[in-house]
Parts: C-alpha cells; sequence; structure tokens
C-alpha cells in the first residue's frame, strides 16, 4: 500500500500545482475522480495491467473517459500510461482530494454513533471541531450498534473513541497489565 502512495504521490502533486496556477482546483478533482472511477472498471482492470502499447492504452482510455477530461487531464494520462502507471489513478486522485481539502483550509470528520445523531448533535460536534481543528468540517455520518452507546470521531490522523465498548476496551487491557 505504500508503494502505490509513493507512486501516486508526485502525479498527485503536479496535477494540484497545475490546478492551483489555472484556479481549476474542482474541475481537476472531477476530472481525476471520473479517471479513478474508470480505472476501478472491472472491464478496464486488466487491460491496465496487460500488454497494451502504452500509447495504445492511453489512446484507449482517453477514449473511454472521453469528453471529461480536458487537454491538460488527457496529457496527465499520456505520461502516466507511458510510465506504466495508470493503476496508481485511484491513489492519486485521494492524493489530490487531501491536498485539496489542506489547502481549503477544510477536513471531512468521519462520526459513527450507536444510535442516529439529531441534527442539532451534528452540529455541536461540527462546531466542536471546527474550533480544535481550527478548519471547516465536513460530517460524515453512520450507525453501528455494536458500540453499545457513544461515538467514535475520525478527522484525519485524529481519533476520539467515545464509545462504550472503547471504554470497555480500554478497561480491560487496564486490568490485564
Amino acid at each position: 500500500m505504500a508503494e502505490i502512495t509513493t507512486i501516486a504521490r508526485p502525479y498527485a502533486k503536479a496535477a494540484f500545482d497545475f490546478a492551483i496556477e489555472k484556479n481549476a482546483v474542482d474541475s481537476w478533482a472531477e476530472m481525476l475522480n471520473f479517471a479513478a472511477m474508470v480505472s476501478e472498471n472491472e472491464t478496464m482492470k486488466p487491460l491496465l495491467a496487460g500488454a497494451l502499447a502504452s500509447n495504445k492504452l492511453a489512446e484507449l482510455f482517453i477514449g473511454v473517459c472521453g469528453e471529461q477530461l480536458n487537454e491538460q487531464g488527457q496529457n496527465l494520462l499520456k505520461v502516466m500510461a507511458e510510465n506504466g502507471r495508470l493503476e496508481a489513478l485511484p491513489a492519486v486522485s485521494r492524493q489530490f482530494v487531501e491536498m485539496k481539502l489542506e489547502w481549503a483550509k477544510e477536513i471531512e470528520a468521519n462520526v459513527v454513533s450507536a444510535v442516529e445523531l439529531t441534527s442539532v448533535q451534528q452540529q455541536e460536534i461540527s462546531a466542536s471541531l471546527e474550533k480544535r481543528l481550527a478548519r471547516k468540517v465536513t460530517l460524515t455520518c453512520s450507525i453501528d450498534a455494536s458500540l453499545i452507546a457513544g461515538l467514535i470521531i475520525t478527522a484525519g490522523d485524529l481519533v476520539i473513541d467515545g464509545s462504550v465498548r472503547g471504554k470497555i476496551s480500554r478497561l480491560s487491557d487496564m486490568l490485564q497489565s
């Protein structure tokens, strides 16, 4: 997994720098997301790892993507195809989005709770995280009844485990020590 991240980083950085320069960050995020979805398609996957010549593979890939890619996006795909890196497109897209969020001073936070959160609770969590992280927070909420009660918040590298299941686990670890 670390290898694909290492491979994807320079492509994501180059695309992001170009997008910033051209004031087209959102359109580049959409292009890379679409190209990543195409690369993950079950029909395309074998072609990416196959024996097609890089120029033929780039031509085929760009043909499938069609008008979803502008000229610069097509150039990026050609370079990635020449280097045999089209399989890294999903990682490039993810890293691009991370760079975009960092640049925009935004962060996505995943909130897993034992029960459904009310809109007031979501607003309170969002406000607390915005204050703590000093950036705009977008919440993605889900439910996991196995937590018993409480919630787990994940935002970037930050993990806040306020679930009863987590507290029981920590108590068990302390008692075993």
